[in-house]
């Protein structure tokens, strides 16, 4: 004879498929109060503390909800950017001018304009929509100038 109530699956010997209403195993099952039973069981063996995220705050909990979220959220992630060409040229060139300093040699700063300068014209030549391009080619010995004005000097 099977003493396993009617209404678990065949076969499971497991005491975590017993409903939550013990009182009568051979009725409906309550799902939410099944759930619920195995929740705070599992929480009571303490299941749930080797989660990553245990015990901080969820990200982004408090802001507005975005419909377009996890896109924002990927484009984050994956550190991509969405901008017309003009826009994303213009922010290119500020990045190169702040990183200008950091170039060592002044064949390596010519390289860079050289490869700046391409750039530049690519996003001239493109026909996506978007504000017009008015970011100019880099003149190398204005950049030459410059950087040789604010590169670190080495300490004799």
């Amino acid at each position: 004879m099977n003493d396993q109530p009617e209404n678990l699956p065949e076969g499971s010997n497991d005491p975590k498929f017993i409903a939550a209403d013990e009182q009568s195993p051979k009725g409906p099952i309550n799902w939410n109060a099944l759930a619920e039973s195995r929740i705070q069981a599992a929480q009571q063996e303490g299941k749930f503390q080797s989660l990553p995220g245990f015990g901080k705050p969820i990200p982004g909990i408090d802001n507005v909800h975005d419909e377009q979220w996890w896109i924002r959220e990927k484009l984050r992630r994956e550190q991509l950017e969405l901008l017309p060409p003009a826009l994303a040229i213009a922010r290119e060139v500020e990045r190169f001018w702040l990183a200008l300093d950091r170039l060592a040699t002044e064949q390596a700063v010519r390289d860079a304009v050289d490869e700046m300068n391409q750039k530049i014209r690519a996003a001239h030549y493109s026909s996506a929509p978007g504000p017009p391009n008015r970011t100019m080619p880099l003149v190398i010995e204005d950049v030459l100038s410059r950087w040789q004005r604010t590169r670190p000097r080495p300490q004799a």
